[in-house]
């Protein structure tokens, strides 16, 4: 047995074991989110069944049948349940009835034993709305500017064709209040700084008539662009349909609140299906609704990645060459190890604490100082002097500066010295041989630094809400409008939006899925990104290694 101890077989073995359960960890971790996640958007079965309580009337209730708990009949009883004193174990069911507008609520928890003759009605509709949630009842009819113009079997069809028309009206009318309008309220913002400008240099009698006719020609601009807006809205509100509650109310909905309309009982496998990868593209492509738990993510996946690339441009230079600096040309005494120290240091220094000094130093002082020279006109409205893009970037880069530092600097330790010196013996000078010879073979292990930085930088959410990161963001940091880039616009990140969905959600069920899937969509980016710098720096080991050999 000593024998086998003094082998390390044992260790050996041991170390096996515990990266096959980290690994066995991770890929459940990510089975679970997928599956809660991704199931979220499978069109479900409706149920309709009745419920009594003993002591009082039977209801009738209508929706998705969520989660199934095992309780003890004591338990039951504590939660107000009149379930008998001998039920030892039963379970309770948490049923998505939707209609919160009618009911105030859309989950309700319903103990089995108090549930009779539960069947999946084929003709039962599912509304998803734009406001209140889903709706849960029966289609009656379809109206046309209050005439009914479809019912009964006819109702579905003429439903779907006239709801995509409505969707598509309401979809051009964003496009005309986002963009157009959005692009005139930027140039009036753009006059109103001008003549600000004009004011403040003495010059506003002699611009007076040339910005009349310019605020003139944008108003016009601006009721023919309203005018269009609202005969778009007008005519997206004309239809209509009526439809009945579970507890029998009829319900008469504007299709312009409605986002889907469908009936998952009368659906096939390949309509399932079809519906399933529509809202899986929703959610990648479309604008959060609802306090975030409702609709899409893209502007928290965009603002993701362009935080992540802004703070890779900033982040690799700085570190590279501070890395350079410290190994190549710093003379190594005292005070070069002090300040390795102080980097290896600041790597362990809470994040939170990055992002009160992004703040402080980026937002109050650097923003205030860029206000006051460059957007005078502009005071006391901040323009730079306010949390934006441009400071969540420079605050991850500098949360990330010592990771890329120490890969760096330990890539170029690693590099033989004869390489150095047969450089220099064949006459190349000390800077044409770091940069044309230890840097390149280096360069794996900077984007090796820099993967790291990736990594942590694209999950971090505590700073990012000091520097710039919000719920909701109105419009993307990128647009037509020069300078096509904004840094100075807040942006919405994947990270806080799993945070906000989970923990800060007024309908914390209706949530729960989302949260599932963003954080999914969060990790699927990570691999991406992560997965382009390790192909990069594959290539550049291959690259050297062939040229060295």
């Amino acid at each position: 047995m000593k024998k086998w101890f003094a082998s390390g077989t044992p260790w050996i073995w041991l170390n096996a074991a515990a990266v096959a359960i980290s690994l066995i960890m991770v890929v459940g971790l990510l089975a679970l989110i997928a599956v809660r996640g991704l199931g979220h958007f499978w069109p479900g079965t409706v149920y309709e069944f009745n419920y009594q309580v003993p002591g009082a009337e039977q209801r009738r209730v209508l929706g998705e049948v969520v989660d199934i708990e095992e309780r003890t009949g004591a338990v039951l009883r504590e939660s107000g349940y009149p379930v008998p004193e001998d039920l030892a174990l039963a379970n309770r069911i948490l049923v998505k009835q939707g209609n919160r507008d009618l009911t105030g609520r859309d989950f309700m928890w319903y103990p089995e034993p108090f549930i009779t003759g539960r069947h999946t009605p084929e003709d039962a509709l599912v509304l998803e709305r734009r406001e209140w949630g889903n709706f849960y009842g029966y289609l009656q009819q379809v109206k046309e500017s209050g005439a009914v113009v479809a019912e009964g079997d006819a109702a579905m069809p003429e439903l779907e064709r006239r709801l995509e028309r409505s969707n598509q009206l309401l979809a051009d009318a964003r496009v005309i209040e986002r963009y157009e309008i959005g692009r005139i309220n930027q140039r009036v913002e753009r006059l109103r700084l001008e003549q600000r400008r004009a004011a403040l240099a003495g010059e506003t009698e002699a611009r007076a008539e040339a910005f009349a006719t310019e605020e003139a020609a944008l108003q016009a601009q601006y009721e023919a662009l309203k005018e269009r807006l609202d005969a778009l809205v007008a005519e997206a509100r004309r239809d209509s349909l009526v439809a009945t509650t579970m507890d029998g109310r009829q319900q008469e909905i504007p299709l312009a609140m409605v986002v889907h309309a469908f009936q998952p009982n009368a659906m096939g496998i390949f309509g399932k299906i079809g519906h399933y990868f529509a809202k899986v593209w929703e959610f990648l492509s479309d604008y959060p609704r609802e306090a975030n738990t409702e609709g899409g993510i893209f502007p928290a996946i965009f603002g993701t990645v362009m935080m992540v690339l802004i703070m890779s441009v900033v982040v690799t230079p700085f570190g590279v060459l501070a890395a350079i600096y410290l190994r190549e040309y710093a003379k190594q005494g005292t005070l070069t190890r002090i300040v390795r120290i102080s980097v290896n240091n600041l790597a362990g220094v809470p994040s939170i604490v990055f992002g009160v000094f992004g703040l402080g130093f980026f937002v109050y002082l650097v923003g205030g100082h860029i206000d006051q020279v460059f957007y005078e006109a502009a005071l006391p409205a901040p323009t730079f002097g306010t949390p934006g893009l441009i400071w969540v970037s420079l605050t991850l880069a500098l949360l990330t500066l010592p990771v890329v530092i120490v890969s760096t600097e330990e890539g170029l330790t690693r590099i033989p010295r004869a390489i150095r010196e047969g450089s220099l013996a064949l006459g190349a000078t000390k800077s044409e041989t770091l940069w044309r010879t230890v840097v390149p073979i280096a360069a794996p292990a900077m984007m090796t630094g820099l993967i790291l930085a990736v990594a942590r930088a694209a999950g971090e959410v505590a700073p990012l809400m000091l520097v710039g990161v919000v719920k909701l963001a109105p419009n993307l940091p990128v647009d037509s409008q020069f300078p096509f880039l904004h840094m100075e616009r807040k942006i919405m990140h994947l990270g806080f939006h799993i945070y906000d969905v989970g923990f800060q959600s007024p309908n914390a069920e209706a949530a729960r899925p989302l949260v599932y899937a963003t954080a999914l969509v969060l990790v699927a980016i990570i691999m991406v990104l992560n997965l382009s710098a390790i192909a990069i720096r594959n290539h550049l080991r291959e690259k050297y290694r062939s040229e060295s050999d």
